[in-house]
Parts: structure tokens; C-alpha cells; sequence
């Protein structure tokens, strides 16, 4: 299964200028410094997250606590084991939109059907 084979752009790159800026300096990303495991991240995706925006809504605009624990596996460099374990996920389907973001931001464009397509005619929702 090995590696995921990925777009080699450097991290601070992957996502918009502003919001990697907004997440870098956010103090909730800062605190996902104590998660040091995958599996530590999936809780953290199950416990935290309620929708998979990259801003939180209301006024303060911050970062959105899925696009920090997404950043957060940019810095872990998922292998494909992983990745197959969050596109699979039963407990969440939050947990499987940030494998697929993951993938959007990440892989080589010319590897993304290969991961989507069994997930084409997936009906769960999601906010």
C-alpha cells in the first residue's frame, strides 16, 4: 500500500494564502501539537468537527476545526493504509470528507479517480 502518491507542492501551498496564515497562528491548531498519532487525529476529527467548512461560521472567522486537523495530516504525510482507513471510516462522515479533502489538496491529480470512484454513488450526508 505504501505511499500516497501526492502533487509534491510544499505544504504552505496546498490550501489559500489567507486561510493557511489563519491556521498556522490559530491557537487550536497550535494546541493539536499534543495529538502525535492518526488514530489521536481521528478522535479529535469525531469530537471536534461538525462540518467540514474551511472557515467557522458566525464572527469571529477563524479557521474551521476541520481545515486545522486537516492541515494537521498535511504535516503527517498519511500513507495509503490510512488513507484507505478514513475513506472507510463507519463512525463519521466527517472523518471521510477530510480523507477526501486530504486527497483534493494533496495527491497527484492524475491519482484522485482511483481513490473517488468507489465512493461515486455514496449517499450519506453531511454538513
Amino acid at each position: 500500500m505504501g505511499e500516497i502518491q501526492t502533487s509534491r507542492k510544499p505544504i504552505d501551498s496546498l490550501l489559500e494564502k489567507v486561510l493557511c496564515m489563519n491556521i498556522l497562528s490559530s491557537d487550536y491548531f497550535r494546541d493539536l501539537y499534543r495529538l502525535k498519532t492518526y488514530h489521536e487525529v481521528i478522535d479529535e476529527i469525531y469530537n471536534q468537527v461538525d462540518h467540514v467548512e474551511p472557515w467557522m461560521t458566525g464572527n469571529c472567522r477563524g479557521p474551521s476545526t476541520a481545515f486545522c486537523l486537516l492541515y494537521k495530516f498535511f504535516t503527517m504525510k498519511l500513507n495509503a493504509k490510512q488513507m484507505h482507513g478514513l475513506l472507510k471510516h463507519p463512525d463519521s462522515p466527517h472523518i471521510r470528507a477530510i480523507g477526501f479533502l486530504y486527497l483534493r489538496y494533496a495527491a497527484d491529480p492524475k491519482t484522485l479517480w482511483s481513490w473517488f470512484e468507489p465512493y461515486i454513488r455514496d449517499d450519506e450526508g453531511l454538513s
